[in-house]
């Protein structure tokens, strides 16, 4: 089928909230100019916390004017620049978020490779990638699914399996999950695929339940999750002391941030671990700040941020999801002129599991 010579794409005028989202529908359609090049037809978006914090100016890196926004795809090879090997016309992809951070550490170059950021992103109907910011897509998995995986199922497993710190985690130990969004859930199906123990928390009775399906779904055993209600419970770290015998949690996927962080280093064992991805959650107004060195000391705790992760990552990865045959969870999909819609979805945060958008 012969490529159109223009496309419909998303862009963000400026960072003043989702508003300022507009569709452009004339764009040119991108062309291959690297022998490495790979020209894919993007089928699904899938949205992130991340992609709200640049629509309102509250992401901590530069963001250029304009950006096509977004980061996680999946779609088809329709085109191959000549000395591309690992892929072909036909192809089902999808796009590595950091397009240079292949493995190991994120340095200063690749950390400025983050698509929908610091680079053009993939909310648009065609789109060049380099071929080593690719992955191949699971096979068992659909297009929406596969749109997931980019962002928060790769830092889930970069949680749960640094290629770059002693922090893997193993059968049998316990780890503390956040909320029901993209992250905590896929760490909640990697979890139950391992043979963890884990404990989620929630303010809504409906979706820890459905956290308790995922789990089961995922291969999970029913007596190895427990969860505990926030809102009932604000000393939750209380509460995961007690369900682990006082001994505390092994790791903790921590997406609060300083609103939670305190609460997490009370609620790992000595030598745990707390894995910082985001920042969803803030102090009560005139709170104290919280001694967060004291504490790590107290539990000689290892605490590390992580910004998604590697290409090699996303590939293992990949290869676990087929063989226990995971499913991401989608929670709703929205047609491509509706993507305004979905990310005001997404920002009221009834949602568990990803928001996917359809692009035609």
């Amino acid at each position: 089928m012969p490529v159109p010579t223009t496309q419909k794409q998303w862009r963000l005028a400026e960072q003043t909230g989702i508003d300022a989202l507009h569709l452009v529908e004339d764009a040119p359609t991108p062309k291959i100019h690297s022998p490495k090049g790979v020209l894919v037809k993007i089928n699904a978006v899938s949205l992130n916390y991340r992609d709200l914090l640049i629509s309102d100016g509250r992401y901590p890196m530069p963001i250029p004017k304009d950006v096509i926004t977004c980061s996680d795809a999946s779609g088809e090879v329709i085109e191959v620049g000549p000395d591309v090997t690992k892929f072909k016309v036909g192809d089902k992809v999808l796009g590595q978020f950091n397009q240079g951070h292949v493995s190991g550490r994120l340095d200063n170059e690749s950390i400025q490779t983050g698509l929908g950021g610091s680079i053009p992103g993939v909310l648009q109907q065609y789109r060049v990638f380099a071929e080593h910011g690719l992955v191949h897509k699971p096979a068992h998995l659909t297009q929406e699914e596969g749109a997931c995986l980019p962002c928060a199922a790769v830092t889930s497993w970069n949680a749960l399996y640094s290629e770059v710190t002693d922090t893997k985690i193993h059968a049998g130990q316990t780890i503390l999950l956040q909320g029901t969004g993209g992250v905590s859930i896929f760490a909640l199906q990697f979890a139950a695929a391992a043979g963890l123990k884990v404990i989620i928390t929630s303010s809504s009775d409906e979706k820890r339940e459905k956290a308790k399906q995922i789990w089961k779904e995922a291969g999970g055993a029913p007596d190895a999750i427990s969860t505990i209600n926030y809102k009932e419970h604000p000393d939750w770290d209380e509460e995961a002391m007690k369900l682990t015998s006082k001994q505390g949690v092994d790791l903790v996927v921590e997406v609060g941030g300083i609103g939670t962080f305190e609460k997490s280093l009370k609620a790992i064992r000595l030598g745990g671990s707390v894995h910082l991805i985001g920042f969803l959650a803030q102090l009560p107004k005139d709170a104290p700040a919280p001694n967060i060195p004291m504490l790590a000391f107290v539990k000689e705790a290892i605490t590390r941020g992580l910004y998604v992760g590697s290409r090699h990552q996303f590939e293992a990865m990949n290869n676990a999801i087929e063989a226990h045959k995971l499913r991401p969870v989608v929670d709703k999909v929205f047609p491509f002129t509706e993507a305004k819609e979905a990310y005001k979805y997404l920002a009221s945060q009834k949602h568990i599991g990803k928001v996917v958008i359809k692009v035609d």
